[in-house]
């Protein structure tokens, strides 16, 4: 299946591939590397740190981040495979491309060993226990139809109630 990438947009709550487990990718396919170099322009044009293929309204096990160490660079993965290495948990702030406006403490943990395949097909794998570990948390939820709002405590609920029931109604 070809997509034409000029047409990706920024899908929002409560949009159904937002809930729909992602299909594995063929990291070698042309397409699929096309549609990740998009992905990485989508993100920085919306300000984001991370954006996963779903949220671009395709069912596919890929996101991209920012690369946190060369500013204005973009690190895709496809397939990503997560391992907790530090189990030991923190409580942050988190928002979401699809979520606009809505902010929640989300507990996660802290060491995270990544791997898969980059923008050219090539396997690679990073460990953190930084920020970027918590970003490729949140992103690979979103390869399990898994959004903030599903992890958020209940007065993290109450609080951004208005702007989740405004996004439910502005979908067609």
């Amino acid at each position: 299946m070809t997509i034409d990438v000029s047409t990706l947009s920024v899908v929002y709550y409560p949009h159904d591939i937002l809930r729909q487990n992602a299909s594995e990718v063929d990291p070698a396919d042309a397409n699929v590397q096309a549609v990740a170099r998009r992905m990485i322009e989508l993100m920085f044009e919306h300000h984001g740190v991370g954006l996963a293929a779903p949220q671009v309204g395709l069912p596919w096990r890929l996101f991209v981040t920012q690369d946190l160490d060369n500013e204005g660079e973009g690190i895709v993965w496809m397939n990503p495979v997560l391992e907790t290495i530090d189990d030991s948990a923190e409580v942050e702030e988190e928002g979401c491309l699809s979520l606009p406006e809505i902010r929640a403490d989300i507990r996660r943990p802290t060491g995270i060993r990544i791997s898969g395949f980059d923008g050219d097909g090539n396997a690679h794998s990073l460990e953190s226990d930084d920020f970027i570990a918590r970003v490729w948390q949140h992103e690979n939820d979103h390869l399990d139809g898994v959004l903030i709002i599903d992890k958020m405590s209940a007065m993290d609920k109450l609080v951004n109630r208005k702007l989740i029931k405004q996004l439910e109604r502005a979908a067609p």
